[in-house]
């Protein structure tokens, strides 16, 4: 049986137009785009092609997109960056704590050279209230972070209701929005924020470079020092077969959208359905309509979702026991503990994510597959 891969959210296969566009920069566009001669500016005017793409996918200006070597480093440009920027009027930040650990982690690192955060608590439903960012706001804070989407559990965060709130008391607004871009509309407009990060591989591009986009205007301290690359706000030599693969996969996120949207939600929809039919005892993570269309994460009492994991792989299916980037560990998540999940219903939870080649009959086969794999280790338990 052809395996069944749903496991989007970790990364997402590279598009075969993707992956022509970069090996056709690999065999012939070798220039290093701060020389001056012909080579080099023709790299230079693939980036400022590739620029140009991600630009319209968000809304945004050409000027206002950095090139970065994926969503981590994107969210720690935005808020070190940001952070030390704006250090001489404050020293508050404020987030929820159900962020990815690239936030997270930053703010502790942050931390550690005298910055404050605040950390939100989110509902049972993995949302966090609009009021309770505002409310946790100081005179000394500088930035927010909140992400657009949850990387585990997929619940949708109302960024727009939180920018209303926050730019108006002068605090810069940073989302993460890493797992949304593709698959629901992000326009940094509409959503209000001053600082939005995304990464190629999660809308099938490839690894190793992502993008940040800083509104113009917003002080920025870079990270890395060196030949004053991306306008000085990151240094060193740029990696152009995978801005131009990130330009593609953006300019096809840009147009598909809708119709990924459409048919991501008909498919989780399918899930769901069928395995609230199969195992009513399931219990579904995340708001129940304002999630992403990709996810589908569920909790199976009595069973251990790393089980379910090998259970599953064995037959050829690629599922999750949770976020990827904090693989290894055998502590529950963090955003099930921020939900209130206990810790035996946590350590039951899979994810199960959906991507654009997933057909209806492959989620009947999965249904099949894991209700079968779920009874089984339960009776062995």
């Amino acid at each position: 049986m052809p395996r069944i891969y749903l496991d989007h959210a970790a990364t997402t296969p590279v598009d075969e137009a993707v992956a022509r566009a970069m090996v056709a920069v690999l065999e012939s566009g070798y220039g290093n785009p701060s020389s001056v001669h012909a080579p080099g500016r023709e790299a230079r005017q693939r980036m400022s092609e590739a620029r140009e793409k991600v630009a319209q996918l968000l809304g945004a200006r050409p000027e206002e997109i950095v090139f970065t070597s994926g969503g981590t480093e994107a969210d720690n440009l935005a808020l070190v960056g940001v952070a030390r920027a704006c250090r001489e009027r404050g020293d508050h930040i404020v987030t929820t704590q159900v962020e990815h650990h690239a936030v997270l982690e930053t703010c502790r690192a942050l931390e550690a050279e005298g910055f404050r955060t605040t950390y939100v608590p989110v509902d049972h439903q993995g949302r966090v209230a609009p009021e309770a960012v505002a409310e946790a706001l100081t005179p000394r804070t500088v930035l927010v972070s909140v992400m657009l989407a949850n990387n585990e559990v997929g619940t949708l965060q109302p960024v727009a209701r939180i920018a209303d709130l926050v730019r108006s008391r002068g605090v810069y607004l940073h989302t993460d929005a890493v797992q949304a871009v593709g698959q629901v509309p992000v326009g940094v407009e509409e959503l209000g924020v001053d600082l939005l990060s995304l990464s190629a591989h999660k809308m099938y591009g490839p690894k190793g470079v992502g993008a940040l986009y800083v509104r113009r205007g917003v002080p920025l301290s870079p990270l890395l020092h060196g030949g004053g690359q991306e306008r000085g706000r990151r240094s060193g030599t740029e990696n152009v077969p995978g801005i131009v693969g990130l330009g593609k996969a953006a300019q096809m996120a840009h147009s598909e959208q809708p119709e990924r949207q459409r048919g991501l939600t008909a498919l989780r929809e399918r899930l769901i359905r069928g395995i609230a039919a199969r195992a009513p005892e399931a219990i579904l993570n995340g708001h129940p309509t304002q999630r992403l269309p990709s996810n589908v994460s569920i909790s199976f009492p009595g069973v251990t979702g790393e089980a379910l994991v090998v259970d599953l792989d064995l037959k050829g299916v690629a599922i999750s026991a949770g976020a990827a980037c904090a693989a290894g560990t055998v502590e529950p998540s963090h955003v099930l503990r921020a939900m209130g999940l206990s810790e035996q219903v946590a350590a039951g939870t899979v994810r199960l994510s959906l991507g654009r080649a997933n057909t209806p009959e492959e989620v009947d086969q999965v249904l099949d597959i894991l209700t079968e794999a779920v009874e089984r280790l339960r009776q062995a338990s």
